[in-house]
């Protein structure tokens, strides 16, 4: 079983859970959305991609980890010339040795939306 994480971003309107824990594994997904409103960040790859992964540790910390507990990054692009700035951003919160990841384009379903990651973690303790 999972327990969702209250990670202080404001909830998606869709039927889902953004942060689960199991045990010590934690699952997040993200997109460039405002915390405390969840109303979507426009903007350039390098605007977005910062606040999906401001986003990421904000829920991260609030499972009890940190973005260097992170093992596995799924990003997915609505533009493959998003990639380089997309990476730019990426190593301002990860160094190495880096997490997996598998970067793929997409059409994502709501309009606006340049980047959503899906991350997985897992914590040193399950506290």
């Amino acid at each position: 079983m999972f327990e969702k994480i209250e990670t202080g971003i404001a909830s998606s309107k869709a039927p889902l859970s953004a942060t689960v824990k199991a045990g010590r594994i934690v699952r997040s997904a993200h997109i460039a959305k405002n915390p405390a409103t969840g109303e979507l960040i426009t903007g350039d790859i390098k605007t977005q991609a910062r606040q999906v992964f401001l986003n990421l540790r904000q829920a991260l910390e609030a499972a009890g980890g940190t973005l260097a507990d992170v093992v596995q990054i799924q990003a997915y692009l609505t533009d493959k010339a998003d990639a380089a700035g997309m990476n730019q951003v990426y190593r301002q919160f990860f160094s190495a040795p880096y997490p997996v990841r598998a970067t793929v384009v997409v059409d994502l379903l709501s309009d606006g939306i340049r980047l959503e990651v899906l991350a997985t973690a897992i914590l040193s303790s399950s506290a």
